[in-house]
C-alpha cells in the first residue's frame, strides 16, 4: 500500500484553487478533497521515486478558517494524521501577512546540535501555529533549503551506505531525495507546510556554497569527476522538490518538462533540462511573479541565470532583464521583490565586492586579477554589489517605480533576502524634494545556522556607520564611480536564528523579526 513519503505540502494558491504537492512510496493516484471539490492526478516517477501535483478548487465564499482538505493514495485516508491537526486551504485574495527566512541546516534537535545550530525556529514556529494562531498568508522559503554540501551526520552514513566512497556531499537523485525527506518531515515542519501557502527560491547550498561565484569558480569544479552528476541532480531536485509548486496551473500544464516527467520515468528528461539549465541560462526560467490582490510579488532567481563572463559579468541575462524589466510596475499597494542575495548589503561591505569586481576584471593588472580571484572566492564576494552593472540596473528600475515613474508608487517597494546569516533592516534614502514611496531592504537569515563568534564580530564593524568610507575609499581606489542610492542599516543587525513577519496595510507594512521565543525588532515601513 502506498503511502507519503513527505507531504502533503500546499504550495501555489490565489482565489479559486490550491495546489498540492506530495511524494509517494510507489505509483498511485492521490485524490485532494477539499469541501465539495474533489481532484485526482496519477503519480510520475523520477529515478525511481514518484510525485503528484494536484490542484483543487476552492468554492466561493469560505467559511473564515478556510476550507479543510483531506488526501487519498489509492482510496486509502492518509491526511490529515491522527495525531496532528486538521489542515485548511485559505483562498488567498489579498496578502496580509507573510513570513519568510533562509539558511536552515536539518541537523538533530537534541542538547549538542542546540549548543551549535540553535533552536530550529521553522519548527518552534509550526508547533506554536499548531497550538494557537492565524496562519500567515504566505510562507516563503527563501533559498537554503537544504544544505547538499554539508550534510548532516546521519546524513552522511546515509551516503557512506550507498557509495561509500567520493566526496561527503549529496552527489545524485536519490541522495538530494532522501536530504528533502529529512528537512521537510519533522511533524511540526511537516504539518506547517500543509497548512500555509509556501513559495521557494534556490540558493547556493542548495547546490553548492559559492555556486556560481565566478567563471574561475565553475572551471574549478568542472575539473570534480562527480560534478557534473550533482549540477544535473540538483537543479533537477530543485525544479521537482521546489519549483513545481511555485507555478500557477496554467504554467504547469504548458511545461513541456512536466508533460515529459508524465510519460513513463522521466529521469532522462529531466536532466537534460537540468543539463541545459546549467550550461544555458536562458534556457530555463527560475523566476516568477505573483499578485496577490493588489500586492505583487517577483521572486528572482539570482544563482543560476548568471552571466560570469569576465568584464561583462550580470546577475541576470537579457532575457532575465527583460522579464524584470516587464514585472516591476507601479499601480499596485505593495511591490515585493524576493532575491536569495541582498540587494542592500551594509555599505562598507558592499563598496568592497564592487572593488572586489573591478580588480578581478583587471583594473589593477593581471596579478592583482589572480588574487582578487582568490581574495573573492574566499570572503564570499558575490553578491548584487559583485553584479554592479545588474545592481545599478535594479537600484534605477525600483526607484523609477518609486518615484511614479512606471504607473501610481506603490505604499513600499520591499526587498527580501536573507543568505548572510544575520538580520537587518537597510532603507533608500529618497532624493531631495521628491515624493514617491520607500525602498526598503528587509533581511532575514538564518533559520538555523548561526555564524561564529569571529563572523559575527566582523559583520558588525562592517556594518557601523564609520565603516563606509573606508569601503568607498576601496571603491574610489578602483576607479568605481558611487552608487546612483544611498542607503543606510536602520535596524539590526541581529545573528540570532529568526524568521521575519511582514503585515500589510494599504499604505504601510510592518515588520518584525522573532527568534523562537522572543522579537527581536519591529519597525514601520511607509
Amino acid at each position: 500500500m502506498a503511502h507519503l513519503v513527505i507531504g502533503p505540502m500546499l504550495r501555489h494558491v490565489d482565489a479559486a484553487s490550491a495546489t498540492i504537492w506530495v511524494e509517494t512510496s510507489e505509483p498511485c493516484a492521490v485524490t485532494v478533497r477539499a469541501g465539495e471539490a474533489r481532484s485526482e492526478e496519477r503519480t510520475f516517477t523520477v529515478h525511481g521515486h514518484h510525485y503528484a501535483v494536484v490542484d483543487v478548487a476552492l468554492p466561493p465564499g469560505p467559511p473564515p478558517g478556510g476550507v479543510p482538505y483531506t488526501v487519498e493514495l489509492d482510496g486509502a485516508d492518509v491526511w490529515p494524521l491522527p495525531d496532528l491537526p486538521a489542515t485548511a486551504i485559505r483562498p488567498l485574495t489579498r496578502l496580509r501577512r507573510l513570513v519568510f527566512g533562509t539558511c536552515r541546516t536539518s541537523v538533530p534537535h537534541d542538547g549538542p546540535y542546540a549548543r551549535t545550530h540553535g533552536v530550529d525556529v521553522l519548527r518552534a514556529y509550526g508547533a506554536r501555529l499548531m497550538e494557537s494562531g492565524e496562519p500567515p498568508d504566505l510562507l516563503i522559503m527563501l533559498g537554503d533549503q537544504v544544505y547538499a554540501d554539508e550534510p548532516s551526520p546521519d546524513m552522511k552514513e546515509f551516503i557512506a551506505g550507498r557509495r561509500g566512497e567520493g566526496p561527503e556531499e549529496v552527489v545524485d537523485f536519490d541522495e538530494y531525495a532522501e536530504l528533502y525527506r529529512r528537512a521537510w518531515s519533522d511533524p511540526a515542519v511537516r504539518w506547517l507546510m500543509a497548512a500555509v501557502p509556501t513559495l521557494m527560491m534556490f540558493d547556493d547550498h542548495d547546490i553548492r556554497d559559492d555556486w556560481n561565484t565566478s567563471a574561475v569558480w565553475r572551471e574549478h569544479m568542472a575539473e570534480a569527476p562527480w560534478w557534473r552528476r550533482r549540477i544535473v541532480s540538483g537543479l533537477g531536485a530543485y525544479y521537482v522538490y521546489q519549483h513545481l509548486g511555485n507555478l500557477t496551473a496554467a504554467e504547469r500544464a504548458a511545461d513541456p518538462v512536466l508533460a515529459a516527467l508524465r510519460v513513463g520515468d522521466g529521469g532522462a528528461a529531466l536532466d537534460a533540462f537540468a543539463e541545459r539549465a546549467d550550461a544555458a541560462p536562458g534556457s530555463a526560467r527560475w523566476s516568477y511573479r505573483r499578485d496577490i490582490g493588489s500586492t505583487r510579488l517577483i521572486m528572482l532567481d539570482s544563482r543560476c541565470g548568471r552571466v560570469l563572463t569576465p568584464g561583462a559579468r550580470r546577475m541576470l541575462d537579457d532575457a532575465g532583464r527583460a522579464w524584470l524589466e516587464e514585472s516591476a510596475a507601479g499601480d499596485v499597494d505593495h511591490l515585493i521583490v524576493g532575491s536569495s542575495l541582498p540587494v542592500l548589503l551594509p555599505p562598507a561591505i558592499h563598496h568592497v565586492e564592487s572593488w572586489s569586481e573591478a580588480v578581478c576584471d583587471g583594473v589593477w593588472g593581471r596579478r592583482a586579477a589572480r588574487w582578487g580571484e582568490r581574495l573573492r572566492r574566499f570572503l564570499d564576494l558575490e553578491h548584487w554589489a559583485a553584479f554592479r552593472g545588474s545592481f545599478e540596473h535594479l537600484a534605477r528600475l525600483l526607484t523609477d517605480v518609486a518615484a511614479g515613474g512606471r504607473g501610481r508608487p506603490p505604499a513600499t517597494v520591499l526587498l527580501l533576502s536573507g543568505d548572510v546569516h544575520y538580520s537587518y533592516l537597510a532603507s533608500v534614502r529618497p532624493p531631495r524634494g521628491e515624493g514617491g514611496s520607500r525602498i526598503h531592504q528587509i533581511v532575514c537569515s538564518p533559520i538555523r545556522n548561526p555564524l561564529s563568534r569571529a563572523l559575527r564580530a566582523a559583520n558588525v564593524v562592517a556594518a557601523v556607520a564609520a565603516a563606509g568610507p573606508l569601503g568607498r575609499l576601496a571603491a574610489l581606489a578602483a576607479r568605481l564611480p558611487p552608487p546612483p542610492i544611498r542607503w543606510r542599516l536602520t535596524a539590526g543587525p541581529w545573528f540570532d536564528n529568526a524568521l521575519a513577519t511582514v503585515d500589510f496595510a494599504q499604505d504601510a507594512a510592518t515588520v518584525t523579526w522573532r527568534t523562537h521565543d522572543a522579537e527581536l525588532g519591529s519597525v514601520r515601513l511607509s
